[in-house]
């Protein structure tokens, strides 16, 4: 490649991601997930489309969307709160088997009996369908406030279901006959917890790490925080068990360990989330030839309505019977089952096993992802508000992110004070920190000033804290219970514990 060329794919590149970015705007208008803007770009530029790109590589597509499904899944496993999953983290764990299984056979008999698909390419498409993507639910839902039992569920779920979807894909993709299906479940359940372990190990020891040794540059932490989440997905595949859900473990205890600079980490991560899904999608809507799609389009509706009909509300309605779960959350867990990048991902493993049929397979699962997408996505804050799931007057979280002070054996906390805080109208003193630590300093409307204890806190203020290091976590949740509960926080039983980052 010359020089020449070098530059003209640079520049390519380029118009392309600030189009996409462009396009993030309009999706977020709209309602819909922005992977179909992506999608319709990659098409533009393929073979059918004016850029006329020639590209059929289902093996680079493959390890393109792997790799991307690993960042993907490392940005959404830092952004998961402990506190809104743990109640609900049995749920989401039988939601993300039994569930899938539930799904699995339901839309792989609707394949056979009402398509004619023979079983080997039905059970694939089941599997692959089964798999539901937090980026696009959440991009949906993200202007509608819903209790956290939902959104703890949808976001362990989507994190938690990809490893068993995987492993599922690939058994069905393999040359012979299917294993029997206990020995399945057996592989199926040795290598998730293969993966739990190492996910787990891994994000501990890094939390651990980090939390102990101060890097030299602030931008080395967000880099440092990647590279571990990418160290657990190859210690789990390597390990012989799911990768996909060691990385997205590690990322969730690396998340919610309070580490210096977070807020930095988290939108650096959340940076290279947009590239990730960004290329995949590109790469996706390249390898689609859009005028072979014709004869599979009713074939993909078909399939699609038992999934979104059938399988979908029954593998909800069954996994959560023994919780207890109220109906209309149900209903809208039910719905919300958006299936994104990853089904379009796994639908290329049989193209790389050269499984009979596996172009018409991923011709049906492209059709479906995103004709399901254009009926769900806009009707989900619909629904959500029709079924009254929208909660109001929750106090907004406290952005607060921690600097080291190695010499001075501190912490320099930076708080942030959203609209929604309750920290408004709070004097200086009332805050009531512990000792060994101070406010030092207000910025407030572009203008610094050291308050005094009678100074009265404003939303949009930020605070510089200085706690020493055993105060520090006391410190930020005397902070954190303030946000949430106010002056009166501890005597009104508000205490910030596991508030988060």
């Amino acid at each position: 490649m010359t020089v020449h060329h070098l530059n003209q794919l640079l520049l390519i590149c380029s118009v392309v991601l600030l189009v996409a970015v462009a396009a993030v705007r309009i999706s977020s208008r709209s309602g819909l997930p922005s992977l179909l803007v992506y999608l319709g770009i990659g098409i533009l530029m393929g073979q059918d489309g004016v850029g006329d790109i020639q590209f059929n590589s289902a093996e680079v597509t493959q390890v393109m969307g792997y790799a991307a499904l690993v960042v993907i899944l490392a940005e959404g496993g830092l952004g998961t709160k402990w506190k809104e999953i743990r109640p609900v983290l049995a749920s989401a764990a039988v939601l993300a088997t039994v569930g899938v299984a539930i799904s699995v056979g339901v839309t792989a008999a609707g394949a056979h009996y009402l398509v004619g698909l023979e079983w080997r390419q039905a059970l694939i498409i089941g599997a692959v369908v089964s798999s539901t993507d937090a980026a696009a639910v959440f991009s949906v839902l993200r202007k509608v406030p819903l209790p956290a039992r939902v959104t703890g569920t949808l976001e362990a779920e989507s994190g938690f279901n990809d490893a068993p979807v995987v492993i599922l894909v690939v058994a069905f993709s393999t040359a012979g006959p299917v294993e029997h299906w206990y020995v399945l479940l057996g592989e199926i359940l040795l290598e998730l917890a293969i993966g739990a372990a190492m996910g787990l190990a891994v994000g501990w020891f890094g939390s651990w790490g980090l939390k102990h040794v101060a890097l030299p540059a602030s931008g080395l932490y967000p880099i440092a925080v990647l590279a571990i989440a990418v160290t657990a997905y190859a210690a789990g595949s390597l390990a012989h068990g799911s990768g996909f859900l060691a990385v997205y473990l590690a990322s969730m205890v690396l998340g919610n360990a309070r580490l210096p600079h977070w807020p930095a980490t988290r939108g650096f991560a959340e940076g290279l989330g947009w590239i990730a899904q960004i290329g995949m999608f590109v790469v996706l809507g390249l390898l689609v030839t859009p005028h072979e799609l014709g004869d599979d389009v009713w074939p993909a509706l078909v399939i699609g309505l038992a999934l979104t009909m059938v399988a979908r509300p029954l593998s909800v309605v069954l996994s959560l019977a023994p919780f207890r779960v109220p109906w209309q959350e149900q209903t809208l867990m039910s719905w919300a089952g958006l299936r994104g990048a990853v089904p379009i991902i796994l639908a290329t493993i049989p193209m790389v096993n050269g499984v009979a049929g596996s172009r018409r397979i991923f011709n049906i699962v492209f059709v479906l992802v995103v004709v399901y997408t254009l009926v769900q996505g806009p009707t989900l804050p619909w629904l959500a508000r029709t079924l009254r799931l929208g909660e109001k007057g929750e106090a907004s979280d406290l952005g607060i992110e921690s600097a080291p002070l190695e010499r001075l054996r501190g912490h320099l906390l930076s708080v942030s004070i959203p609209e929604g805080s309750r920290m408004h109208g709070v004097e200086v003193s009332e805050l009531r920190l512990p000792p060994g630590a101070a406010v030092t300093l207000v910025v407030r409307e572009n203008e610094s000033f050291v308050p005094l204890p009678s100074t009265v806190l404003r939303r949009g203020d930020e605070l510089l804290v200085v706690a020493t290091d055993p105060v520090r976590d006391a410190a930020e949740r005397r902070l954190r219970a303030v946000a949430h509960g106010g002056k009166l926080a501890g005597w009104l039983g508000t205490n910030g514990a596991g508030g988060g980052r």
